[in-house]
């Protein structure tokens, strides 16, 4: 072989060594590529799923029925930690955050590249960190997955949480995160806890300072938070409104006011509005994140407010409590159960709207709408008030005189006691009870008592929850419903229950109004009623228009008593400043039912001219006067003979002094002279229908049967 075929096979064998070289360094760099890829996958595999924040504790909120927050409650670990989105901050807080903290939120994907290059560049030509590349997503995976190491592995998983909440998440549902979790110094987490700890508001009316500081506390919020250290809070405000006015966010004459604002000193206490309420029903569902109420958060404070500070100027240990319905759905508008949550000398976590107490005269009013519903008195009715013993029992009026001879109207506008108790003994202690009760509200005696004549005058227990109900019945025209307090029971119309007849109601109301009004007020506008128990334990206002009744309790919660407590000067004032705090002009009552009579004296039936108690009853009647048929409680057929309406019922009736007076539903029937044994009358339809005859004397009887 020659040299130059030798030299030819020499670089015929390199060419093809080098590709085999090359093939081999190829090989094992796409091996160790495959190798780290399979391992980063086995590492991003072995962190699990992405965290999305599902099993995070967050503060039980109870709100009003428009989602304003009347109270939160700490978390288990005594966090406040209050659930948050973007429509809860404002927008300019929103602008500012994004500005300090991620520019490109809405674009990235978890990571900013851009960021990330520039602190590398800054690592590398600085020796230290400058500036961080932690974007909000990162900052979320960070809150979800707390480490208190701080490495590159931590930092490169904090990077692949970033990523894949970007594909689990909306970006709205990240910042929903943030704005829970971020830490804002000591037990606070999220934007809503922060902002009403400092500034005592929602963070949609934060200002421009305000929000400068919230966007600067997470950074490092034990340090920065202002309850520690005013001067650092302000520093790291002022920091966060200089790199804003050098991106042009904000306009630099806006940043300067901002800074010449004072920075909010200590922390405030969390909202409390309604404690009562809100511990009632968190008791009631517990594990329910959110309860909301039938109550309107500014009108509670408002009465809040008055509440403290009527206690306050009537002396110590003093309590009020304030019930506000609408009268219409028995929804629960405002409920001030004690003068002050936190005050212990008051006994404020007392909830004084259901603790019974005596009502003093406050029952007088369905007193007397039964005797209207039975056709013993009209509201033009002569009563005497004058001395009356029954038995052992004499009843005085509060200021230990004598009126005579007054109308029904005046007797309950002046709150006489002996007129009442007379109507009393009319209608009976028992059945009076039994009425109240069969509407909703319960009256307690005490043990071992059973109803008497002393009820009506306060000698029995009642709460101004049933006591305000009442008398949204008697606004109702005489139909009762429960109050309701939380928005998950009204989606039913409430059920009514019968208080009295709508005529008896209505004169309740036309008497009401002219009830003489506290000093300074004006009179005519509300229909109410006050009371004040025996030795001046307890002093009441409960008063209606046509849209909401309003019920007022003065005392002290121990039932000691407090001398002078006089109900028209104590709760009565109270009563008409909680109606001008609703903020709308009382609304007229429902104008009068069928059936009501509008006369003068000496133009009603004889028997209702004048109230005769039972001691001069029968006077010249062989028998008291009584209907025999149909019975109390009877069902009876209606017959309809083909003239298009049914026929004519009969009434017996025996006893009692002529002339008789019939009444159909508080409507007079005819009563022919000839037979006053029997009475027809023309029924109008299916239905209960209530029957009463009244004679001379004015002796009653009365029965209630169902037409079928």
């Amino acid at each position: 072989m020659s040299r130059g075929d030798a030299s030819s096979m020499v670089l015929a064998v390199r060419p093809a060594g080098r590709r085999r070289g090359v093939r081999r360094l190829a090989a094992a760099a796409a091996l160790l590529t495959a190798a780290m890829v399979g391992g980063a996958g086995w590492w991003i595999a072995s962190l699990g799923p992405v965290p999305r924040g599902e099993g995070l504790a967050f503060s039980t909120l109870v709100v009003d029925r428009e989602g304003r927050l009347l109270r939160p409650y700490t978390t288990p670990e005594g966090r406040w930690r209050l659930p948050a989105t973007r429509a809860d901050v404002d927008h300019r807080f929103l602008a500012m955050l994004f500005a300090y903290e991620d520019r490109r939120f809405q674009t990235h994907r978890g990571v900013d590249p851009l960021a990330l290059a520039r602190a590398f560049s800054q690592l590398v030509t600085n020796g230290r960190i400058v500036s961080g590349a932690s974007t909000l997503t990162m900052q979320v995976a960070r809150l979800l997955e707390p480490r208190s190491e701080r490495s590159f592995l931590a930092k490169l998983r904090q990077i692949v949480r970033a990523i894949q909440l970007e594909r689990a998440l909306s970006k709205d549902e990240i910042l929903a995160l943030y704005f829970s979790l971020a830490p804002y110094g000591g037990n606070l987490e999220g934007i809503r806890a922060a902002s009403l700890a400092y500034f005592g508001k929602e963070p949609r009316r934060l200002t421009l300072a305000e929000s400068a500081l919230l966007v600067a506390l997470p950074q490092s919020p034990e340090v920065r938070r202002p309850d520690r250290s005013v001067a650092v809070a302000r520093a790291a405000r002022d920091r966060v409104l200089d790199r804003l006015a050098a991106a042009g966010v904000v306009p630099v004459d806006e940043i300067e006011r901002a800074k010449q604002e004072a920075v909010a000193e200590g922390r405030r206490p969390m909202p409390a509005l309604a404690p009562h309420s809100a511990d009632a029903v968190v008791a009631a569902i517990p594990g329910r994140a959110i309860h909301r109420l039938t109550i309107q958060a500014p009108l509670q404070k408002s009465l809040e407010d008055l509440a403290r500070e009527r206690a306050r100027a009537l002396g110590q240990s003093i309590s009020v409590a304030i019930l506000v319905i609408d009268n219409e759905t028995g929804e629960v508008q405002a409920r001030v159960a004690s003068s002050d949550y936190f005050d212990a000398s008051r006994a404020g976590q007392v909830d004084m709207t259901q603790a019974l107490r005596s009502p003093g005269s406050a029952l007088k009013p369905f007193i007397y709408g039964f005797g209207f519903e039975d056709g013993l008195i009209h509201p033009e009715t002569l009563i005497d008030d004058r001395p009356t013993r029954y038995g052992g029992y004499a009843p005085e009026n509060f200021d230990l005189s004598f009126q005579g001879t007054v109308t029904v109207r005046r007797a309950l506008q002046l709150s006489l006691n002996v007129p009442a108790v007379a109507v009393l003994d009319r209608v009976g202690a028992s059945r009076f009870t039994a009425r109240l009760a069969q509407a909703g509200g319960a009256l307690v005696l005490p043990r071992g008592e059973v109803p008497g004549l002393a009820m009506g005058l306060g000698g029995v227990g009642v709460t101004l929850n049933d006591l305000v109900m009442l008398y949204a019945g008697v606004a109702r025209l005489g139909n009762a419903i429960a109050l309701t307090e939380r928005i998950d029971e009204t989606g039913q119309a409430p059920s009514s229950r019968r208080l009295m007849e709508p005529v008896a109601a209505w004169y309740i109301g036309n008497v009401l109004l002219g009830t003489p009004p506290p000093e300074n007020a004006a009179g005519g506008r509300i229909a109410f009623k006050t009371g004040t128990s025996y030795g001046y334990r307890d002093a009441w206002a409960v008063g209606f228009d046509g849209k909401r009744t309003i019920g007022v309790w003065v005392g002290r919660p121990d039932g000691a008593p407090v001398p002078g407590l006089i109900a028209r000067s104590a709760a009565a004032p109270i009563l008409f400043d909680a109606f001008a705090r609703t903020g709308s002009l009382p609304i007229a009552l429902p104008a009068a039912p069928r059936g009501t009579q509008l006369a003068a004296n000496g133009r009603l039936p004889p028997p209702l001219q004048r109230f005769r108690p039972f001691g001069s009853l029968g006077e010249g009647a062989e028998t008291p006067v009584r209907i025999m048929f149909p019975p109390q409680g009877a069902r009876l057929e209606l017959i309809n003979s083909g003239e298009g309406r049914p026929d004519p019922i009969a009434l017996k009736l025996v006893g009692g002094v002529g002339p008789l007076t019939v009444l159909v539903n508080g409507l007079p029937v005819d009563t022919p002279s000839g037979r006053r044994n029997t009475v027809f009358f023309e029924p109008e339809g299916p239905g209960f229908v209530r029957l009463t005859v009244i004679d001379a004397t004015g002796a009653t009887d009365s029965v209630t049967v169902r037409l079928q």
